[in-house]
């Protein structure tokens, strides 16, 4: 008896839990850039944030440097879009680019938004209601150094069991508000003596929308908390428990 039940204890932990445990394929994810603001070494940041993402094997990302690719079906390829670049110009396909955002999101597919790219489609009302949040053209960001980032939701699922952390990037202070945003983490400028959103999220009917007001360089996404939140809010994007 004894053997005979240790035998069927050892046959059942042989047989999966249930399929809803099965690992899942990595989110895939389309990480667009080519174009910014000649601080900002897109060239360099961009493999940057590509390995942070991939960090853990959750993500697979491909990386574009030619926004025009936004104007194509390309983009509903992909469970997430990530928008690394600022435009000044607007782009040859640009309104096909800003309804395909658009359409990504009413899919309920994700939509990442890093630094600088909250200028990108300079007033086009259609980005920034997706956005949230954007540059206001004036002020920029306090001067480049260490600053705590304050966790403000920590009962979010991007942002639970994440503290406070120091990182060493932009302080952006420019950003006006378009439309309500669930804001994550702030931090207190020098300049100001405000505080002022890092991190938020967006929701646009089933999609969702992650926007990162840091990430300057390869350095600033390399700190590792703010690589984690960074990742975990891609994540959260795709519909996945960060």
């Amino acid at each position: 008896m004894h053997y005979a039940m240790l035998a069927l204890l050892a046959a059942a932990s042989l047989i999966p839990a249930s399929v809803d445990e099965a690992p899942k394929a990595p989110v895939k994810v389309l990480l667009v850039t080519g174009v910014d603001h000649p601080a900002h070494e897109w060239k360099k940041s961009a493999p940057a944030l590509r390995d942070v993402l991939e960090d853990g094997g959750r993500c697979a990302v491909r990386i574009v440097e030619d926004p025009e690719v936004l104007g194509t079906d390309v983009v509903f390829d992909y469970d997430v879009v990530v928008i690394h670049f600022r435009n000044d110009k607007p782009l040859a396909r640009d309104r096909q680019a800003r309804a395909n955002l658009t359409k990504l999101a009413d899919q309920g597919r994700g939509l990442v938004l890093i630094h600088f790219a909250c200028g990108a489609f300079g007033g086009s009302a259609d980005y920034e209601e997706l956005a949230g949040m954007v540059w206001d053209g004036k002020n920029t960001h306090d001067p480049r150094g260490a600053f705590t980032v304050h966790v403000v939701d920590a009962g979010h699922p991007i942002t639970a069991g994440l503290g406070d952390f120091t990182t060493d990037d932009e302080l952006y202070i420019g950003l006006e508000e378009r439309r309500p945003v669930h804001v994550l983490a702030s931090a207190r400028s020098k300049v100001t003596g405000r505080d002022h959103p890092m991190a938020f999220t967006v929701e646009h009917g089933p999609g969702r929308v992650f926007h990162s007001a840091l990430g300057h360089d390869a350095r600033a996404l390399q700190v590792p908390a703010a690589a984690e939140l960074i990742r975990r809010g891609t994540l959260w994007t795709a519909g996945r428990t960060p």
